[in-house]
């Protein structure tokens, strides 16, 4: 009987931890029929059919941007546009079931229809029915785009939805100083528009302050559009200081944020490695010995 109990114990470990996607916790999943087995093709990408239907999914939404970009060129589309528009009609049919089957197979509809990918789903569809009224809504079906993010979900590709948060952590916690930087950065190219101001005048180009301003941040930032060249050998001076000063400053913001990162990461290293006997935490990472106890600390290979 024990054994029995058991294995049935583990049989509902089992089911639970299968039950603890997203979709199931945000949107509900039926318990059986045929909307059960929808939400396995649509939502769940662990069986052959839903992993199926997850990339010919892509496939089509490709297609579909290629159509519209095609679309946009005149000579393509005035010698194809009439299949392009059959095409494109197609699968905009096709993305219209597949958004009422996600609405159908929910248990909670309003709740997909309110979340991020329902609002993309619906909104990759509108811009077709639209354009009876506004034509120049059939430029935001690019939009369907977004919808390759489910590419992740598709290739399991969660540990890169860890570094991008990683990432958004590491400028988060760099936004005072790289405000600062901006801050030191636009007192900069004032100062030294208004210099240029002063030295080349309007009758080489510089007819304001705000213009000069302008040439400035385009020479800083290494641009360059060469709409407005400096003429005197002073503004060509002060021109070369700026594109020397420009290289060094676009290095700045790319050391705020690794700073952040590798502190954060070191952090994380320091915090993980605990010594087994005691648990004291907080060691380095070349430490081979614990610093309350002495006893050994297991490498950082091994807890790979």
């Amino acid at each position: 009987m024990p054994v029995i109990l058991g294995n049935e114990q583990a049989a509902v470990t089992i089911m639970s931890t299968s039950d603890t996607s997203p979709e199931v916790k945000r949107f509900g999943r039926p318990p059986h029929g045929w909307r059960r087995r929808l939400f396995g093709i649509v939502f769940e990408s662990d069986t052959l059919a839903g992993r199926l239907f997850d990339l010919v999914l892509v496939a089509v939404i490709l297609a579909s941007v290629l159509v519209v970009m095609l679309d946009s060129v005149s000579s393509v589309g005035g010698r194809y546009g009439n299949r392009l528009d059959v095409i494109e009609w197609t699968i905009t049919i096709l993305f219209t079931i597949e958004y009422i089957a996600r609405l159908v197979c929910v248990q909670r509809p309003l709740r997909y229809a309110t979340s991020f990918f329902g609002i993309v789903d619906l909104l990759s569809v509108l811009p077709t029915y639209l354009e009876f009224v506004i034509p120049e809504l059939h430029t935001l079906i690019d939009i369907r785009l977004l919808r390759l993010l489910r590419l992740f979900r598709i290739l399991k590709l969660t540990a890169y939805v860890t570094e991008v948060g990683g990432l958004v952590d590491a400028l988060h916690a760099s936004r005072r100083k790289i405000f600062v930087f901006l801050f030191t950065v636009l007192m900069i190219v004032v100062l030294l528009g208004t210099v240029m101001y002063v030295v080349e005048g309007p009758q080489n180009g510089f007819t304001s302050i705000p213009v000069s301003v302008y040439w400035a941040i385009s020479t800083l930032t290494t641009v360059g559009f060469g709409d407005i060249a400096p003429k005197t050998d002073m503004g060509r001076f002060i021109a070369s200081l700026m594109m020397l000063l420009g290289w060094g400053i676009l290095a700045v913001p790319t050391g705020i944020v690794t700073a952040e990162m590798t502190h954060r990461r070191w952090a994380n290293i320091l915090a993980v490695r605990a010594c087994p006997a005691c648990g004291s935490s907080g060691h380095a990472p070349t430490a081979k010995f614990c610093q309350d106890c002495g006893a050994p600390l297991v490498t950082q290979a091994a807890q790979q």
